[in-house]
Parts: structure tokens; sequence; C-alpha cells
């Protein structure tokens, strides 16, 4: 008598679209045809994609972005991924003006305006707007940290801490501020330095009205007026 099968279970999710893998190289596969491919219908995927097995397949990336090497399999994903280095942000909300570098975050944004959150933990029962928010968020809850880095071992909960973690490993620098050349691993760090040249201060004291240009500033500005101990 054969012994029974016993399946490992699905421990590697995909943030995006909720779908489980055994195997984490298999989950970073699958999380490139997010990054790269727009947005189908189950109907359309299906149509395009006869033959699929569900393990995803290796694809040529012939187009490379000349600021950081990074390849693409198709050049409208090159045009997309540019707007990164450039700030380009074609599209606008008819309602407050913000503007986006692609459309899926437009129609992400707008759930803002209409206070739609149809996903809700089962843990603490915080809703969020996006599935793949809420998926995030509840690894606080398990501590789960799928993505591990290759050259150190050190884990993440999310993929894109991972690869902005690998860039330390690597050295690369994509982002270059315009007004003095300097380079930065992360846009996040580039946007903060490029706040010393424009002298913006977005974020703002509701106490006293005092104005930042770094939300860790403000935060520490604002122990002045609760009394804690900085």
């Amino acid at each position: 008598m054969e012994e029974p099968t016993h399946h490992q279970p699905s421990a590697f999710k995909c943030g995006e679209c909720g779908r489980s893998f055994g195997d984490e190289a298999d989950l970073r596969t699958h999380l490139m045809e997010h990054l790269e491919a727009p947005p189908q219908s189950s109907e359309v995927s299906a149509a395009a994609n006869p033959k699929r097995t569900g393990k995803p397949t290796s694809m040529k990336k012939p187009f490379q972005c000349d600021e950081c090497g990074r390849k693409f399999s198709q050049k409208a994903n090159l045009g997309v991924h540019m707007r990164t280095h450039t700030g380009e942000k074609p599209y606008e909300c008819n309602i407050c003006d913000k503007k986006f570098a692609q459309l899926s975050n437009l129609k992400q944004h707008k759930k803002v305006h209409t206070g739609e959150k149809p996903f809700k933990c089962d843990t603490c029962g915080k809703k969020f707007t996006q599935l793949s928010n809420l998926n995030q968020h509840e690894r606080m809850h398990t501590g789960e940290k799928p993505f591990k880095c290759d050259e150190c071992g050190k884990k993440f909960t999310q993929l894109s801490n991972l690869n902005q973690h690998e860039m330390m490993h690597t050295g690369q620098k994509p982002f270059k501020s315009d007004m003095c050349g300097r380079r930065f691993a992360q846009l996040s760090n580039l946007i903060q330095h490029e706040r010393i040249h424009t002298g913006e201060k977005p974020f703002k004291c509701t106490t006293c009205g005092k104005k930042f240009s770094q939300v860790s500033n403000l935060k520490q500005h604002e122990k002045v007026h609760t009394g804690e101990k900085a």
C-alpha cells in the first residue's frame, strides 16, 4: 500500500493578487508579471495564454533602462518605468488634482475620496483599499518575512524593502538629483533630499503651525508640546 502524499503548504503569498506559492523563487518570478504587465481580466489572460500551466515562464527582456540598467520585455513597460526617473505624472485626479505616473495608481487613489475599503483584517478589523496592503499589514500580526536577501540572509516583510536593501550590496543608485547630481538608492531619499534645494516643508505641526521638510523632524518637534522626552 502506497504512503499518502503530503503536500507542502503554500507559504509565500502574492500581495497583489493573493496567489500562493510553495517556493520563494516562484513568488519572486510571479511578482515580475505584476511589475511588467498591465492588469488584465481573467478572460483576457486566459485567451492570451490558453496553455498556461500556472507556473511563470522566463521572458526575454530586450528593452533596458539607460538610467539604472533594469530590463523589460515590452517597450511600453520601459516607458512606464522611465517615469520613476523623469518624475512624469500624466494621470491626474479630477477631484483633488493630484497626479500619478500610472493609471492603476490613480484608480487606487480615488478610493481615498470614495472611502471604499473592501479588504478587512480578520485579526484587528482594520480595513484597506487594496488587497496588497491588507496582506502586507497582516504580516505585522504574524511576523512573517517571506523575502530573503541572497547576500546576507536578512529577511523582509515586503519585496520592495528587499529590493531597496539589495542596493546596499550592489552600490546601485539609480535616482539622481537634477539640482546637484547627487545619487540615491531610493526614490524617497531623493525626494527628501531635493527639499533642501526647494525649501519645501510639507509637514505641518497642528499645534503651532511650524513646518518641516521631514516627517521624522515633525514627530520630534511634537514632543515639545506633549512633554514627551526626546
